[in-house]
This record gives C-alpha cells, structure tokens and sequence, in this order.
C-alpha cells in the first residue's frame, strides 16, 4: 500500500471528477471555458470541495503554467493585513503569463482574516481586478464582510451524499486492491458526516490494517458506539430497566473509551429508529440536546448521561 495520503493522490484533477456539487461544478465551469471568471466565494463545510475545485480551476484555466499563475495562501496562518499589504498585492499587480489575461489567488479559509486585513483585501480586488481573481473559501460567509461578499460570485457548497462519498469509496478501493462491503462503507459515511477529506482518511487508516475493510474496523479506527450497542442501551432503558441500562453504557463508555459527547451523538441517531409515537420522539431529541449542551458547558458526563437515560426511562413509562 502507497504510503503516499490519499487525500492528494486521489484529489479530483478535472470538473468531471468532482463528487456532491454538480450545480456549482457546471457553473464554475462555464466561467473557465469562456476564460473570465468573477472573483469567486466558495463557502460550506470542510471537504466537500471548495478547495478542490479552486485547484482544477487554475488548471483547467493555464494548464502547464498553472503553477506560475496561482497563489495559494492559508489565511488561518497568513491573517494579518501585513500579508495583504505585501504579499497579495505584490502577486495581484504582476501580469499573468500565457494567454488568460490574468492570475488567480486563492485565500483558503478566508473567514480567518481580521476585519483590518479584509478591508486591504476589498480595495485590492478592486484596484488589481484586471491582472488578477480572487477565489476565496470559507466555512461561514457570514464572517466575510459585505464588501468583499458583494464583489463576489457566491456558491454554498453542501455536505456530500452516501451515494457521492460511496463512488470516490469504491474508486479507491479498486485502485487500492482493497476489499469492502455496503455496511463498511454505511459506517465510513456515518463516521465522517459527510465530510469527503475525512471518509478518504478513514478509508486509509483502515487499509493500513487490512485490506479488506468491515463495519467492525472502521468502528475501531473511529472510536465511536456501534448503533446496535447503543439501541440495547435505549431498549433497556424504555423498558424501564434504569440500572441494566446505566450499567450497558458505563460498560460501552469504559470498554470502548468513548467520549460523553461521542455517545450524545450516537443516541441523537438512534432516538429516530426507536419504536415510539414521533411527539416523544421529538421531547427525547430535545432533551438529548439539552444534557449535550451541559457536558459542553464541564459537568459531569457520566451523571448527565444517566440523567438522559432517566428521561428516556420516564419516558418509557409514560411520564
């Protein structure tokens, strides 16, 4: 097996490759076949493929001299107006090399930017807008300013679907010579929540230790709660059998070196296929939402796990 990640050696090089944003890939596309493109917001959650995308823009636009024409910069490390003032601004004002008429900069995880240096930024997409764009990417537009968000294109990138996360799965694993069935790829895809980066690491972590890849390994590799183990933890628990039930989740929680938060999140997913009326079912998320919110806040995990399962048992029995 490549010791190389496979995050990068199986990046999308192409428009036709990327997965889960077919609406945003036409589009953007139709920019770059015309060779003009706006200045440019990509904004969603991490790895569903704004990045990606911004990287076969620059290709698809300069080809072999793409390297020549792209300034990639991270402004979670690079946030401060200095690096606007200098370094932006020095690669903005320079002509591009070849036939697109302009460079392409791109500002990966812009909402990390003070307030001083997206004020540089607006006067700087204004002034250089004939020699450069600017592809900007962001987890929330509403920490971009205005000004800067009026400029631009905007596309909300969404999170992927199992059927998109389920073709970049199998691709890999035939390249790979892997081995995995529809329930390994269910956990992998229930694992990452629909985050493509963090599937495509599961993946590998799982190959490093076999090469053929089951529900059982991928549960390992994530630390997480088998849904089945947590379903007999709730069963016990809207049976009304208060101590089977606390003791079957200190068991998963001390076994299994599960997080109070970890546990939170697998009962939210399991309270939807419990055989209950959906009015208690939505008190039961409520109250899941509240106990999460406490062990944010630093109390103790264990007493409000088993104040949520006091309510569940109430439940159970009608009150």
């Amino acid at each position: 097996m490549s010791s190389e990640i496979w995050t990068e050696k199986y990046r999308p090089q192409t428009f036709s490759e990327v997965v889960g944003q077919n609406d945003i890939v036409k589009r953007v596309e139709s920019f770059v076949n015309s060779f003009n493109i706006p200045h440019i917001l990509f904004a969603g959650p991490a790895g569903t493929g704004k990045s990606t995308l911004a990287l076969v823009v620059v290709k698809q636009l300069f080809k072999n001299t793409w390297r020549d024409n792209y300034l990639e910069l991270n402004a979670s490390d690079e946030r401060g107006i200095q690096i606007i003032r200098e370094k932006v601004k020095n690669f903005a004002r320079t002509k591009a090399l070849g036939s697109v008429p302009f460079k392409v900069i791109f500002l990966d995880e812009a909402d990390a930017l003070t307030q001083e240096a997206q004020q540089a930024l607006r006067r700087t997409m204004e002034n250089y807008s004939g020699t450069c764009r600017f592809i900007m990417s962001c987890n929330y537009s509403s920490k971009i300013i205005d000004p800067i968000q009026s400029r631009c294109a905007i596309f909300r990138f969404k999170l992927l679907e199992k059927k998109d996360v389920d073709r970049v799965i199998r691709k890999i694993a035939e390249k790979e010579n892997l081995s995995i069935n529809d329930d390994a790829i269910t956990a992998i895809y229930d694992g990452s929540e629909g985050d493509c980066r963090r599937c495509i690491n599961i993946l590998q972590s799982t190959a490093s230790i076999s090469p053929t890849i089951t529900s059982d390994l991928v549960s390992t590799i994530l630390a997480s709660t088998k849904p089945k183990d947590i379903k007999i933890v709730l069963d016990y628990a809207l049976a009304g059998d208060f101590e089977q039930a606390r003791e079957r989740l200190l068991d998963i929680m001390l076994k299994q070196s599960i997080s109070g938060q970890d546990v939170i999140k697998s009962i939210q997913k399991e309270v939807w296929n419990l055989p209950v009326e959906p009015e208690l079912k939505m008190k039961l998320i409520e109250k899941t939402g509240e106990i999460e919110f406490r062990i944010t806040e630093g109390s103790d995990t264990f007493i409000q796990l088993q104040a949520l399962l006091a309510s569940f048992v109430l439940a159970g029995i009608g009150k």
